[in-house]
């Protein structure tokens, strides 16, 4: 496993990296759009021609698309949790709590170099530390997910003092209500300094109940069944019945897995349409030409891939996320296949915003790759979930392990020729080589992540 030295990193890259930006006296401005369980093939200009997406579309078109960005898992069921905390903290999952307790986040940073710091939608790591990180908002929900049509949001509370008895319910569907707030913002914002504005949906998270004009673009009889469809998961793989899992019936049909995915496909073209509202008056209000617009999903979905319907998983659909950079001084068009987290998300705006880093972040700086000027970031990513589950890939193997009810199961999959992991290849001795190494690269990066299973694992 070979991390870059951020110290070291930084070092060389930083001069590089300054004469490049289009910002130099002038801070940018950041919209950072923030999607809730959207996987990473859902985008139309990324591959996936049976979906609708044309403002994501642009913002493939005119940034840096990060190809195999990716969450380091969860050690809960809530995954969008942890994967929020390690967003906001730039720490690795077993270093960042999930109330973000004591922990520095990249809003607070920005918050104390002279940033507006604005914030509404979807907030699941405790109001406390959404207080210390954002000076204003509007429409902010502190939950992990609700109905769409009654969402139980706050106004903002300069105090941070989030009561129960001061929320009230949305009138508008989700994500029209989180980008009337954010267009409101842009539209009064009059302040002589750069902002922050973290727009955090909720979709395309269940309930899928897409209004009826999106929901009609997508009968499902012409929705493509994925290639590891499967009935049931071939093997316990120790989360076989939690919430998600029980969104449809066992065994799987084709058909209710085609219903599902239609009704996932309408939430995000729904949602695209209300991104697409707050692009154009970011470009209205004359922002657009000095902010980075980050677009990022805070985990996958299965969704009948695999037997599955969750999250709860290390496969690819559940692993990956979309990331999408683009602004002032960013390669338009591009796409990255570099190993990311999103935890690189804190590093990177402070590269491109020209403020330290701090100390306790372990992500890497992202913006040598959004300048042409890098490819690699690592050679290997690790993931987990729970004590039960554990996967490390390389730019071609992926190796699973499982650990269920005193029973090892093992999976070795050929990403180049097999994406969608269907040929479990970890008994077939041509591939004991590749076995053997990624196990030792397992080994490596738990002890560099503090994995409390890395005794269970040796054993």
């Amino acid at each position: 496993m070979e991390n870059l030295n951020r110290r070291d990193f930084l070092g060389v890259a930083a001069a590089d990296t300054a004469a490049t930006m289009l910002y130099t006296s002038e801070k940018p401005n950041i919209l950072f759009l923030f999607t809730d369980d959207q996987r990473f093939d859902t985008i139309n200009a990324l591959g996936n021609k049976e979906i609708i997406t044309p403002n994501m579309d642009f913002l493939v078109h005119n940034g840096v698309s990060f190809t195999h960005a990716c969450i380091m898992g969860s050690m809960s069921g809530a995954v969008c949790m942890p994967s929020r905390a390690m967003m906001m903290s730039g720490r690795t999952l077993f270093r960042a709590p999930d109330d973000l307790a004591d922990t520095i986040i990249f809003p607070q940073v920005l918050r104390e170099a002279g940033y507006t710091t604005f914030s509404t939608g979807k907030w699941h790591n405790q109001p406390g530390t959404f207080a210390r990180g954002f000076t204003t908002g509007d429409k902010i929900f502190f939950g992990g997910m609700s109905d769409h049509l009654q969402v139980p949001v706050h106004d903002f509370d300069p105090a941070g003092k989030y009561l129960q008895e001061k929320r009230y319910i949305g009138k508008k569907f989700s994500s029209e209500l989180f980008s009337d707030a954010a267009i409101k913002f842009l539209r009064e914002y009059k302040e002589d300094k750069p902002f922050l504005m973290y727009v955090s949906y909720t979709a395309p998270h269940d309930p899928r109940m897409a209004p009826k004009k999106y929901a009609d673009m997508y009968p499902p009889e012409e929705i493509s069944l994925p290639e590891n469809f499967m009935p049931e998961h071939p093997f316990d793989n120790g989360e076989m019945t939690i919430r998600d899992e029980k969104l449809a019936p066992w065994p799987r049909t084709p058909a209710i897995v085609k219903e599902h995915i239609a009704a996932y496909y309408a939430m995000i073209t729904h949602l695209d349409e209300q991104i697409g509202r707050v692009l154009v008056t970011l470009e209205e209000t004359g922002h657009t030409d000095n902010t980075i617009i980050i677009f990022a999903g805070d985990n996958g979905l299965a969704v009948g891939q695999h037997g599955l319907m969750g999250k709860q998983n290390l496969y690819e659909h559940s692993v990956r996320v979309p990331l999408i950079i683009s602004g002032p001084g960013i390669s338009k068009g591009k796409k990255s296949d570099a190993f990311c987290y999103l935890l690189d998300i804190f590093p990177t705006l402070c590269e491109l915003t020209g403020l330290p880093i701090p100390e306790t972040v372990e992500g890497q700086s992202l913006a040598p790759n959004l300048m042409g000027k890098q490819r690699k970031v690592r050679d290997t990513l690790f993931f987990a979930y729970k004590d039960i589950q554990r996967a490390v890939c390389d730019e071609r193997y992926k190796l699973i392990e499982y650990f269920v009810n005193g029973a090892r199961t093992t999976q070795l999959f050929d990403l180049a020729n097999d994406v969608r992991e269907i040929n479990n290849l970890s008994a077939d001795p041509k591939y004991s080589n590749q076995l053997s190494h990624l196990r030792e690269e397992m080994a490596k990066w738990q002890k560099e992540v503090d994995d409390p299973m890395v005794k269970r694992i040796d054993d």
